[in-house]
């Protein structure tokens, strides 16, 4: 049975995001239903044991800290980032181009690992939610999932026109998710950012389950077209998407032709 100070402690903290680093306790009590009394006492406990932070001037609350620590934690111990840093570090020097993985998680792309060119560059940064359909490595989950979970997606999600290439007609994108699974890759043509193109492979688990994404990001000086870069990149996404899967224990296939 849950315990519901724990519940709504862990309720405080998930109002916080992006776009919303600081929030007052008014606000806090008003999104959950909650006396100020009450809120004050959680959100005074969450700040003693450092998962939270006052701003003085303000008087609001941000994450502290501990969160910080925990998520680094986390971050440093997922296996998905064991298996892919080295793989990712290879492909981003190779390509010069910056490579991310990422791991599904409510209905979007929560990004683990970032790896860049560039050797000084550190791989700390992580936690970016990507939309999933209008993403390379989005697409990749949504193609190689099962009909029943794309279908909740698809009733779910509307498909907001982040740019002009953005495909929001959903047989369109039906045809589109089809010609990723043929190819066995997906392709973001400037669907979320302009001049931000992107080339996605899947990563697989000991049970052939789909686990992870890996993404090949085109940067706004590095917006060749995509379609005739895919020649050269798309076996190096494939070689290091599999490399990595290998290492999660994936076995299950044989080396894509495309690969050998």
């Amino acid at each position: 049975m849950a315990i519901q100070s724990v519940h709504r402690a862990l309720k405080i903290l998930d109002l916080f995001s992006y776009g919303k680093s600081r929030i007052g306790i008014s606000e806090i009590s008003r999104s959950l239903g909650l006396h100020k009394g009450t809120v004050q006492s959680l959100v005074r406990t969450l700040a003693e044991d450092g998962f939270l932070d006052q701003d003085h001037e303000t008087q609001k609350y941000q994450l502290g800290l501990k969160i910080y620590e925990l998520g680094v934690i986390q971050k440093d111990n997922l296996g998905i980032n064991k298996s892919a840093l080295v793989p990712a570090q290879e492909l981003a020097r190779k390509t010069g181009k910056l490579v991310r993985i990422g791991v599904w998680h409510e209905d979007s792309v929560l990004i683990t690992l970032n790896a860049y060119p560039e050797t000084r560059q550190n791989f700390r940064e992580f936690g970016v939610r990507l939309p999933a359909y209008c993403t390379a490595m989005g697409k990749v989950f949504l193609a190689f999932s099962g009909k029943e979970e794309l279908d909740a997606y698809l009733e779910k999600t509307e498909l907001i026109p982040y740019t002009g290439h953005t495909i929001v007609h959903k047989e369109k994108f039906l045809k589109e998710l089809l010609e990723t699974r043929k190819k066995g890759h997906s392709i973001n043509r400037e669907e979320h950012m302009l001049f931000r193109k992107a080339i996605g492979a899947p990563i697989y688990g000991p049970d052939g389950q789909l686990v992870a994404s890996l993404g090949l990001v085109m940067d706004p000086d590095q917006s060749d077209d995509v379609e005739e870069k895919a020649s050269v990149w798309v076996r190096d996404v494939l070689i290091t998407a599999y490399r990595i899967s290998q290492s999660m224990g994936y076995f299950n296939e044989p080396l894509p032709a495309v690969m050998r």
